[in-house]
């Protein structure tokens, strides 16, 4: 084992995905110990895991120690080094999971980032690709982190528990970042959203679209909600849909909400006009928590 003397050193298995970003991040190498040490299933689960082999391929040179309990673990930070990667996500957490980190880590990288992620893009646990694209790409360019290169596509759609969609995530280089000061949120302008769905009738988006807008359009004219129905092998390996909403304000901040329907074989089976009313109320509450005016 590695000389661990100068190391951060923390507990349990909580906020492991930011410990190890800031860890590589800073330079800094950190020790994590008893994670889940007294579960009945103790150590690392396989979405850490994969998390794990996703930053060990996106630096070069770093140093990963694990116990065979998995329930300590070393990591020593290598360069950031970027470049085009592929990598297969676990089924048990989204897409979104890894593509948090990514977004902190990917401007600072050696090369520009070219990677292809593949596993479910939408569940219910993680924020989903298509929010992230409508949320934390606009505040990325904040930073002044834009241009062309930066790019988050869906080539295909997968649902829980199979998976199998694709996302291509591509990031420029940025030396330094901007300094931000955002007080005023501002008021909200424009609500825009999309109903997707993978393996079912495209009559299902349709009727999410339907329900949410019944309930939107109260409030504010402009809302626009599209429509994506994947066909054959674009579709992933599991039936499934959804609805993703985004408010944007006129000083150009986003509050998103969304809902997944249950996994095939899980739980009751949800119908698309409750998906989308529910999806609505949602964020009309995720508005109403910050001072806000609506703009009739």
């Amino acid at each position: 084992m590695a000389s661990h003397s100068h190391s951060l050193s923390y507990v349990g298995c909580n906020f492991l995905r930011q410990r190890l970003v800031l860890s590589t991040l800073s330079g800094r190498p950190v020790k994590i110990r008893k994670i889940r040490a007294k579960d009945d299933n103790p150590g690392l689960r396989d979405f850490e895991a994969n998390f794990i082999r996703l930053i060990d391929k996106i630096t070069n040179g770093s140093r990963i120690e694990i116990n065979q309990t998995g329930t300590t673990l070393y990591y020593q930070p290598g360069l950031l080094y970027g470049g085009s990667l592929e990598h297969d996500c676990s089924p048990s957490r989204s897409i979104g999971y890894y593509l948090e980190s990514l977004l902190c880590l990917a401007p600072f990288m050696k090369h520009s980032l070219i990677i292809v992620l593949r596993g479910v893009t939408n569940d219910q646990v993680d924020p989903s690709v298509d929010v992230l694209k409508t949320t934390a790409l606009p505040l990325l360019k904040r930073f002044g982190i834009d241009g062309e290169e930066l790019e988050l596509k869906i080539t295909r759609r997968g649902m829980p528990p199979k998976g199998g969609g694709e996302v291509v995530f591509v990031c420029p280089v940025k030396k330094a970042v901007k300094p931000v000061q955002f007080i005023d949120p501002g008021k909200i302008k424009r609500i825009r959203g999309v109903a997707y769905s993978v393996r079912v009738s495209p009559q299902i988006a349709n009727r999410i679209v339907d329900s949410a807008r019944s309930i939107l359009n109260k409030f504010l004219p402009d809302i626009y909600i599209y429509t994506d129905h994947m066909k054959g092998t674009s579709s992933g390996k599991s039936p499934g849909f959804g609805l993703s909403l985004v408010a944007e304000t006129t000083n150009g901040a986003f509050l998103s909400a969304e809902l997944v329907s249950n996994p095939q074989g899980e739980g009751v089976a949800v119908l698309p006009e409750d998906l989308g009313t529910n999806c609505a109320k949602l964020l009309l509450e995720e508005i109403y928590r910050i001072p806000m005016v609506w703009q009739m």
